[in-house]
């Protein structure tokens, strides 16, 4: 079996701004993205034995808001594949009660943050609530770590570091660093190595694969392979894209004396049993 750890659900039209849809379709320079997300294009690019967590986002500063309600119906009409997490943005008033009510009424088992889109520190004191909330209900929760092309998004949010002291604080949590932190990868590596609850996801990565081949020689060098988790981010790309692209990672060194990637290590990560890591598969 293979989990996708980070997928979004929401529509363009009712969840994003004008500028903040425009940013994102530009996402990807290789291709101009339809970020409309649809269940059956998903499953069409991805092998049968997919499980997939799914989240929208909520990001006031950056123009983002996708209500949990809509999760959680998306999820639910796809149980037997889909596990939902909802999205808070500590910065808005309301956060504790969407919050309690994402998992205790919708039934969302994760939380998904965007502390640079949304423009808040995430080791910030006040909101230790939602630390201690989420370790006490072991729910696992994502942030976006890394770059983005929006310039209004704080950079200095999103560094990986700053997780070192909410995982000291907070052992209990299971956390899930995205994208490797790219391109901060060597402090994303520090943090995972460090903390035996603290995670990193490959989503979205593939496409530039001369630095996800540096990223995952970081990985491997330092003997952290077991932190990985498979992730596509899609829509902005998919399963079968992403394990193609994981695969093909030391084309690119034939002819060369550059060390190779441990592919029995790339396999274990595309089919690692995440589930059971970040408590999930009760």
């Amino acid at each position: 079996m293979i989990l996708d750890v980070h997928t979004h659900t929401w529509d363009p039209t009712q969840h994003f701004t004008a500028r903040f849809a425009k940013f994102m379709m530009g996402t990807r320079r290789d291709q101009r993205l339809d970020l409309l997300v649809h269940y059956g294009a998903y499953r069409a690019t991805a092998r049968d034995d997919v499980t997939t967590i799914v989240f929208g986002g909520k990001a006031k500063l950056t123009g983002l808001w996708v209500d949990d309600g809509y999760v959680a119906d998306y999820a639910n009409r796809h149980p037997e594949t889909l596990v939902g997490f909802m999205s808070l943005d500590p910065t808005q008033d309301g956060w504790h009660r969407e919050m309690h009510d994402g998992h205790e009424r919708l039934g969302l088992r994760g939380i998904k943050l965007m502390p640079m889109y949304a423009g808040f520190m995430p080791h910030d004191r006040r909101i230790d609530p939602l630390w201690r909330y989420a370790q006490r209900n072991g729910l696992p929760v994502l942030l976006h770590t890394g770059t983005t092309t929006l310039p209004q998004a704080p950079l200095n949010t999103t560094l990986p570091r700053h997780l070192d002291d909410v995982a000291i604080r907070f052992p209990g949590v299971r956390v899930i660093l995205a994208h490797l932190g790219h391109p901060y990868e060597g402090e994303c590596v520090a943090v995972i190595r460090k903390h035996a609850n603290v995670y990193a996801d490959i989503s979205a990565l593939h496409y530039r694969p001369w630095q996800l081949y540096n990223s995952l020689m970081l990985v491997q060098e330092y003997g952290v392979w077991g932190k990985v988790l498979f992730g596509t981010d899609y829509p902005f790309t998919n399963v079968n894209a992403s394990i193609k692209g994981l695969r093909l990672l030391n084309n690119q060194l034939t002819g060369t004396n550059l060390p190779r990637l441990d592919e029995q290590e790339l396999e274990q990560m595309i089919f690692r049993d995440s589930l059971t890591m970040l408590g999930l598969n009760a």
